[in-house]
């Protein structure tokens, strides 16, 4: 599980954040009190459980990225559950509340207004797709109910002044498209083409990534959308590709990543093919995708491989124990970052730091914690609610069929 620390209102660097995590994991797992007095609020959910409502992709278009964050959930739940966590003079436990959204923003914001409203949940999470998350935001800030957002898209949390309820755990897109340019530039590569998904997250990467470009020097070819999920990508492939680009950068989410590189190859594409985080998923490397994607490169937190998970720091243990735990339930980790993990761990975190699962004191707690999570590190403040650390992005390759950290 992830393991909090608090600290100030800066971004802390990845050594601090584990030496930090380290000596509030033992704090978070104290005795458990003897009262049967309750902290949470008369608006949230009575009983001895932080009820968290999931809003998530489980089928739809979003279901590569859903299902997983649902698997997640399950495993860490189950840990936390074992022993149960303290809450004021309380041991609680976690109760999940979750719903298929079907990939449909609407449903998903009637959904976070039946889980606020009826279950009285405690706090929300969910939303891998960067519209289902903006339904829920409305609902969210509006009911005031804090929300922990897994979507890829920068503007989740912007404007603060009316986000403040609202956190997010991915990478910012700034960040990403930074390490991109700098392994494409250092790479040699001297001119790109940029497919990018249609919506909100390939807004923001066709924003980050021209920026990106221009300060390290990479000359930027066409920028061409992707139609919506599940159309055909033959034509904008063979636009972006017409002028024989050096790379192609892909940023979108799976399933769209895998089938983009598919059409890239039969297109004629032979140079490397760069991906942002929000491509990386079981499906990627799976079936038709496997040959198209051998040799493409990722950045991503840097969870993705157990091959880095070579030291004992608190948050590398908490990563090995996930990918076997998840092993032994589904037999193969290809590799993701469990956001969904992270967001409960946060959660937990902020309950028993705030002696209550009131949920304006979660929100106040929420945003004080810097924290070594499985997927990586956060360093929330009032003036800034996601996403993660810089500093916990890498950059992958894929090798015979699997993602390795790239030197």
């Amino acid at each position: 599980m992830a393991t909090p620390a608090t600290g100030s209102s800066t971004l802390t660097r990845r050594g601090v954040l584990t030496a930090a995590a380290g000596s509030l994991l033992l704090s978070a797992c104290a005795p458990a009190g003897s009262s049967a007095e309750g902290g949470g609020s008369p608006t949230a959910a009575s009983g001895q459980e932080l009820v968290i409502g999931v809003s998530l992709e489980l089928t739809g278009h979003g279901a590569a990225l859903g299902v997983l964050q649902e698997r997640a959930l399950a495993i860490t739940v189950e840990s936390l559950n074992a022993n149960g966590f303290p809450v004021g003079n309380l041991r609680r436990t976690v109760r999940l509340d979750v719903r298929d959204n079907r990939s449909d923003p609407r449903l998903a914001a009637r959904q976070a207004t039946e889980l606020t409203r009826q279950a009285k949940v405690h706090a929300l999470l969910g939303g891998t797709l960067a519209e289902t998350s903006t339904a829920i935001i409305a609902v969210a800030q509006r009911l005031q109910v804090p929300f922990l957002s897994l979507a890829s898209a920068d503007n989740i949390v912007l404007p603060l002044t009316e986000r403040t309820y609202i956190y997010k755990l991915t990478p910012d897109a700034a960040d990403v498209a930074r390490r991109l340019a700098q392994l494409i530039g250092s790479q040699q590569v001297r001119r790109v083409a940029l497919l990018a998904a249609d919506g909100l997250h390939g807004d923001a990467g066709v924003q980050a990534m021209t920026g990106a470009l221009r300060a390290a020097d990479v000359k930027l070819g066409r920028t061409v959308r992707l139609p919506r999920t599940g159309a055909d990508f033959t034509d904008a492939v063979q636009r972006a590709v017409a002028d024989e680009p050096d790379g192609v950068v892909v940023w979108g989410t799976a399933p769209d990543s895998g089938s983009a590189a598919r059409k890239l190859r039969r297109a004629g594409h032979r140079g490397p093919i760069f991906f942002d985080a929000g491509a990386v998923a079981e499906e990627t490397l799976a079936g038709s995708n496997a040959a198209a994607v051998e040799g493409a490169y990722a950045v991503h937190p840097t969870c993705l491989s157990g091959y880095a998970l070579t030291n004992a720091s608190t948050a590398a243990l908490a990563r090995r124990d996930f990918i076997y735990r998840y092993l032994q339930r589904h037999g193969s980790f290809g590799g993701f970052a469990p956001y969904a993990s992270d967001g409960v761990q946060l959660l937990v975190t902020a309950a028993r730091l705030a002696s209550s699962v009131d949920r304006g004191r979660l929100r106040a707690y929420l945003q004080t914690q810097v924290t070594e999570g499985i997927a990586g590190g956060y360093a929330f403040a009032p003036i800034r609610h996601g996403g993660m650390d810089p500093d916990s992005l890498g950059v992958y390759v894929v090798d015979q069929g699997s993602w390795v950290p790239y030197a």
